[in-house]
């Protein structure tokens, strides 16, 4: 049973300043809900009970979000605007099962999953990057938690890429293929185009064995001088753990860029229909010639 999530929200999320200097990326909106409420939703459905958020200086405004607001709550209800009531109240997180831990130091993705090392009592747990936006008709990690047997090992959400991007992600050498999961004999972080073993990529959702913990304990540098997740699932490779892709339904946006946060919106405006009229007249109106 996975019970217990991970979400990795220490970034500075530079890619977006200005907008980021006092805001956590993680908390830029797509239509009208920050990034990571859309993580915590999706782990939600997943069954997750524990939420873990390793953060660092600054912050605090993810812990706000998913805190009550008792000023806020009552002048909605006293005004009678019970809907927008219901929406803030259905984002708390129940007492006890939210957990903020601090990475001092930005030494990794693979170093911020260590600091949770010692929170975590179940045998396997999920991990979800924020950044990656999935819209799915059934929620990436719900799909991939009915799809887990202890057999996979540790799994990874994975989409086929160009292989001129290969070198943005961690990249799969596949060994197998069965149905919606691969096997993979080997993974490499961030490779270049001529060096990659294929284009599987993994994105931003997890199922790890909480063995990750001791190569990651081990603190090697790695790409980028820093902590690699990757380098942590090869080192359990080495020793015969099993690492599996698992290909999802959905769309996945990188909204730790520019134009996939465009794209997010975009696309989830289209989904919307109360918004889709009004986003196909902005788009209409985009496509006529600027006038001189």
């Amino acid at each position: 049973m996975i019970k217990t999530a991970v979400f990795p929200v220490a970034g500075l999320g530079s890619r977006f300043l200005p907008a980021t200097k006092a805001i956590p990326k993680e908390m830029l909106v797509v239509v009208d809900k920050p990034l990571i409420q859309y993580a915590v939703e999706e782990a939600r459905a997943a069954g997750i009970e524990k939420f873990i958020f390793i953060t660092s200086q600054g912050k605090e405004a993810i812990e706000d979000h998913f805190d009550s607001h008792s000023s806020l709550e009552l002048t909605l209800q006293a005004r009678g605007k019970l809907e927008d009531l219901e929406k803030i109240r259905s984002i708390r997180i129940p007492e006890g099962q939210a957990l903020f831990i601090r990475q001092h130091e930005p030494l990794g993705l693979g170093h911020a999953v260590w600091c949770a090392r010692h929170y975590i009592q179940e045998e396997s747990f999920a991990l979800l990057l924020a950044d990656d936006l999935v819209q799915a008709k059934v929620p990436c990690l719900q799909q991939m938690v009915q799809a887990y047997s202890p057999e996979d090992g540790n799994m990874v959400a994975v989409i086929d890429v160009n292989k001129e991007e290969v070198n943005r992600y961690g990249i799969l050498d596949v060994k197998s293929k069965s149905g919606s999961k691969v096997r993979a004999k080997s993974v490499v972080e961030k490779p270049s185009p001529q060096n990659a073993p294929s284009t599987t990529a993994i994105i931003g959702r997890y199922i790890l064995h909480t063995s990750i913990f001791e190569p990651l304990g081990f603190k090697k540098q790695g790409a980028g001088g820093e902590i690699q997740l990757t380098d942590g699932l090869q080192t359990m490779v080495n020793a015969n753990f099993p690492l599996t892709g698992f290909r999802f339904d959905g769309q996945r946006y990188d909204c730790g860029t520019k134009v996939g946060w465009l794209q997010a919106n975009l696309a989830l405006a289209a989904a919307d229909q109360e918004l889709r009229p009004y986003l196909e007249s902005v788009m209409m109106n985009l496509n006529r010639p600027l006038s001189a």
